[in-house]
C-alpha cells in the first residue's frame, strides 16, 4: 500500500487535490458541467425592468410638467364656457328699452284736433253783437242805467232783442254806471230844475232812471250847484 505524496512547498497541489486520473485501460471520469440558461435569463429580465421603469418615470414627469398650469386644466374650460353662455342668455332675454315714439306732423295735428274741438263754444248769443252795437249807441246819446238799458233793448217799442242778447249787450257795453247816474242827475237839474232829493228819487225810481242807491248817492255827492 503506497502513501500519498506530500504537498509541495511551492503551493503546487499534490496529487491528492487533483481530480482522479483515469487508469490506464479504463473509462475516463466524468467532468462536471456548468449550468446554462436561468442565470442569463434572470439578468436579462432585470435589465429590461429597469429600462421600462425609466421610460415610465420620464412619461410621469412630462405629464406633471405639462399639466401643472390652471390654464391647461381640462375641467376649467367647461366652467368658463357655461358662465359665458349664461351671461349671454341673460343679456339676450333682457328687454330692450322702448325707444321714444316719434310722431309725424300729421299725427300731431290729429292729436291736437280733438282738443280744439273740446274748447267751449262762443258765449255770444244770437243777435248779441247787434244788441251790443245798439246799446253802445244809446249810451253815447243819453244816460242809461243797466236796468234802463236792458228794458230799452228788449222793449217792443225799443230794440226788441231777445233777453240773452240784451243781457250780453249790457254786460259788455263800454259804460261807467256811476258816471251815467251823474249825467242823468245833471240832466234832471238843468231841464226840470229839481232838488237833490227829488233827483235822488227820480234816479232810483222804476219809472225813472232805475239806478241803484249807491249810484244815485254818487251822483248827488258829485252834483255841482
Amino acid at each position: 500500500m503506497s502513501m500519498p505524496p506530500a504537498p509541495d512547498p511551492q503551493g503546487t497541489p499534490s496529487s491528492a487535490n487533483l481530480p482522479p486520473q483515469p487508469q490506464y485501460g479504463g473509462a475516463p471520469a466524468p467532468v462536471p458541467q456548468k449550468k446554462k440558461g436561468p442565470a442569463k435569463w434572470i439578468a436579462l429580465g432585470c435589465g429590461g425592468c429597469g429600462l421600462i421603469f425609466v421610460i415610465i418615470l420620464i412619461i410621469v414627469i412630462a405629464a406633471g410638467v405639462g399639466g401643472g398650469g390652471e390654464a391647461d386644466d381640462p375641467t376649467s374650460a367647461p366652467e368658463t364656457s357655461m358662465e359665458e353662455t349664461s351671461e349671454a342668455a341673460e343679456e339676450a332675454t333682457t328687454e330692450p328699452e322702448a325707444a321714444p315714439e316719434e310722431t309725424t306732423p300729421a299725427e300731431e295735428a290729429t292729436e291736437e284736433a280733438p282738443e280744439e274741438a273740446e274748447e267751449p263754444a262762443s258765449d255770444i248769443p244770437d243777435e248779441g253783437e247787434a244788441a251790443l252795437n245798439q246799446a253802445q249807441n244809446y249810451i253815447d246819446i243819453m244816460p242809461f242805467s243797466e236796468k234802463g238799458l236792458y228794458d230799452q233793448l228788449t222793449s217792443e217799442y225799443g230794440g226788441q232783442f231777445p233777453e240773452d242778447a240784451a243781457q250780453y249787450a249790457v254786460d259788455n257795453v263800454d259804460a261807467d254806471w256811476n258816471a251815467e247816474a251823474l249825467e242823468a242827475a245833471e240832466s234832471y237839474r238843468d231841464t226840470l230844475s229839481m232838488s237833490k232829493e227829488a233827483i235822488r228819487d227820480q234816479l232810483t225810481s222804476e219809472y225813472g232812471g232805475q239806478f241803484t242807491e249807491e249810484q244815485a248817492q254818487y251822483a248827488i255827492d258829485n252834483l255841482e250847484g
